[in-house]
């Protein structure tokens, strides 16, 4: 398996359009299920940090997240513009195998 994790920071007034968006069965997710090596995606608040969120998407292996990217480029990179404007930083955490 392969997981790639991002850590969002986001203004309160933003938090729901932020979990329609990358949720479980949020935009991302959405686009995600076009590749059947998709997994998954877990959303996580912080208990204690307002509008501190990790995501966490699962996929069956690297090179199938890879080869879902070189397929989707464009349409992921259009959803990635949509969402900029739902946070106020973004960062790639990591990408790990399992």
């Amino acid at each position: 398996m392969f997981v790639v994790v991002w850590q969002f920071e986001v203004a309160e007034e933003k938090v729901a359009a932020f979990e329609a968006a990358y949720g479980r069965e949020g935009s991302w997710a959405q686009l995600f299920r076009r590749s059947p090596s998709y997994l998954g995606t877990e959303l996580l608040r912080d208990a204690y940090v307002p509008g501190a969120f990790l995501t966490i998407d699962r996929w069956a292996s690297e090179s199938d997240f890879r080869a879902f990217r070189k397929q989707h480029d464009a349409e992921y990179e259009v959803l990635d513009r949509a969402c900029d404007a739902l946070t106020s930083r973004e960062f790639r955490v990591g990408a790990y195998t399992v």
